[in-house]
């Protein structure tokens, strides 16, 4: 409507005048107290609905300005937020930004000290890795001279005590050998007793022997004032000793050689009266067989001994002497603890014995080469030995070494092979007499070795003697005790017939190349010996009857071949008065040895005979 648009434009009129600036209270007629109040309500009523109209205007007016007010309010309320939040959000990631960059900032700045740093300990470990370098260097430098000088000073106290060690060695050799040169010297004077039966002069053995008693004093003394003996001063004195024993040696043989002769000599004596008296007696003779027992007159010994006889035992005793002295000789080779000694001496060992032990029922042709290899090593030849060449010069004391060796083995096959192989003691003794023959040193070692290891080859029956343990008298017995264990029966009597049998091979057998014009060096004789002396003692349970049977069969027909009618009669003296006695002493679980004995030498007198034995060599082995 017109006038209400008019109504509208005089409000804004009146808003914009300085009245209509001015605060209107509509309620201020309420404010007014009492009476007033009441009077200006009713006028306020009874006014006209011009007034009504302008007062709902100012009202819907003043309403709708409060809504666009609150409107407006609430909307620049929200646009105020939005800003604070644009402006909070902008701040904010304006903080992350500058935390960002703070933070980056300080990476940066610690990651360029942590590189300072590294470069500054880099630099540092590289100097100390410098330093200690060169103090390892240095450290090296000076161990090794410290090293050196150690060394030098171990070896120069090596040497120094090697020096010393060699020289107490040397010193104790030299009063070793002075020792046994005196002892020899006291067995050269003992050789007085023999002067009756020497045709030499012993002046000059004894003269010869104080001189070398007195060089090996003088090279004692002379060692005592230069500290140390030398080498050559040894040597010397070994030379000295073994010239001793060389002078004693000749001396032992030319009282052998008189001893044999005047045993000989006797037996001849002995034997003549015995034809004599036989020749007295008619023809009882037979019942008193010679026995080699009986006195000059002829007469037989009512009792046996046990006791072998004083000569026997003498020549028993220098024979163990000469082969204790033999060991004493060689004593520097076998205990030497320098390589090439030890190798010496185990070649020197291997090309003595294994040629011994290849010693069987071979060909002769095979046996001759057994025999010249062992003759050129004992004469100082060269001979291959396990692909080696070696020769007893080699070393001073090679040769008694190889003697020794030699003889020892010898004595082994017989004690091992022939006692399993009866036949085998052949072609070992013809081997053995002949090295004997060329050697005769050998032979008295094989002596020394075989009365060692079976005394009843004096023969000689050992005594217990008081306070003598009984292991050391089984021992002397000639059985093997063994952790107090005494060997069997069965297998000692088999060790001692084996070395029986090889000794009465040897007596009989010479070696077919040699000298036919020397005698035997230990012949028949010895066994005629060795059967009247065990024949002169009491017998022994078991073993007089064992080894008598060994014996008989084997030396028994060259005996007979040799002694003739004597032999005969000494084979019935064993069956009559022998006999009984080896009976008497048997018990009855020990007998098969006396049957054996019995009817052997029973069957040998009913055909007045004794056989060859098995594997005796003939001239044709030689051919082969």
């Amino acid at each position: 409507m017109p006038s209400e648009g008019r109504c509208w434009e005089t409000l804004k009129a009146l808003r914009s005048s300085d009245k209509g600036r001015l605060c209107y209270y509509r309620d201020w007629l309420l404010r007014r107290e009492g009476k007033d109040e009441s009077q200006h309500t009713e006028s306020m009523v009874l006014q006209s609905s011009r007034g009504i109209k302008v007062e709902g205007c100012v009202r819907m007016y003043e309403l709708v300005h409060r809504m666009k007010g609150t409107e407006g309010l609430r909307l620049w309320q929200e646009e105020q937020e939005r800003k604070v939040q644009a402006l909070s959000e902008m701040a904010s990631e304006q903080l992350k930004r500058f935390d960002e960059w703070k933070e980056l900032k300080q990476h940066k700045e610690f990651q360029d000290l942590r590189e300072v740093m590294e470069k500054s300990s880099r630099e540092a470990l590289g100097h100390q890795e410098k330093l200690k370098a060169e103090h390892r260097h240095r450290a090296k430098i000076l161990n090794l001279k410290l090293r050196e000088a150690e060394q030098q000073r171990v070896k120069q106290a090596e040497q120094e005590r090697l020096r010393k060690e060699e020289g107490q060695i040397r010193l104790r050799a030299l009063y070793a050998l002075q020792e046994e040169m005196l002892q020899l010297s006291q067995q050269l004077d003992a050789s007085e007793q023999h002067k009756a039966l020497l045709k030499v002069d012993l002046a000059a053995f004894q003269t010869r022997g104080n001189q070398l008693c007195s060089l090996i004093s003088g090279i004692i003394r002379a060692s005592s004032e230069s500290s140390y003996p030398t080498a050559e001063s040894q040597a010397e004195a070994e030379r000295a000793l073994r010239e001793m024993r060389d002078l004693l040696m000749n001396l032992g043989q030319e009282i052998t050689r008189a001893c044999e002769d005047k045993r000989r000599q006797d037996e001849e004596e002995a034997q003549v009266k015995l034809q004599e008296a036989q020749m007295q007696q008619g023809p009882e003779a037979h019942k008193e067989p010679p026995a080699p027992s009986q006195g000059p007159g002829g007469k037989q010994n009512e009792d046996l001994q046990v006791k072998v006889q004083d000569i026997t035992m003498q020549w028993y005793q220098q024979l163990q002497d000469a082969s204790m002295q033999c060991v004493l000789t060689f004593e520097g080779l076998t205990n030497s603890k320098d390589s090439q000694a030890k190798k010496i001496k185990m070649d020197l060992q291997k090309a003595a014995t294994i040629p011994v032990s290849q010693i069987s029922t071979i060909a002769g042709s095979k046996l001759k080469e057994i025999f010249d290899k062992i003759h050129s090593l004992l004469s100082g030849k060269p001979v291959q030995s396990g692909g080696r060449s070696v020769s007893v010069t080699l070393n001073p004391q090679g040769l008694d070494f190889v003697q020794y060796k030699l003889a020892e083995k010898f004595v082994k096959q017989g004690e091992e092979e022939v006692a399993s192989h009866h036949e085998a003691a052949f072609p070992i003794a013809v081997v053995a007499s002949g090295i004997w023959e060329l050697h005769p040193r050998v032979g008295d070692l094989i002596l020394a070795h075989l009365h060692k290891k079976c005394p009843y080859s004096v023969p000689f029956y050992p005594t217990f003697k008081e306070g003598m343990a009984l292991e050391d008298y089984q021992r002397m017995l000639g059985y093997q005790v063994k952790d107090s264990k005494v060997e069997q029966q069965d297998n000692f009597l088999k060790r001692m017939s084996g070395m029986i049998r090889l000794y009465a091979a040897i007596i009989q057998l010479r070696w077919p190349y040699g000298n036919r014009q020397e005698i035997h060096p230990h012949g028949l004789n010895h066994g005629w010996r060795w059967l009247a002396q065990i024949l002169n003692m009491e017998p022994l349970s078991d073993v007089t009857a064992t080894l008598l049977f060994d014996f008989l069969e084997v030396c028994g027909n060259a005996l007979m071949k040799q002694y003739q009618v004597q032999f005969w009669k000494m084979l019935i003296l064993i069956k009559e008065d022998y006999f009984p006695r080896i009976e008497a002493i048997t018990s009855s679980g020990q007998m098969g040895s006396f049957i054996r004995l019995k009817q052997f030498l029973e069957k040998c007198l009913q055909h007045k005979d004794i056989p060859v034995p098995k594997g005796f060599l003939t001239s044709s082995f030689w051919r082969s």
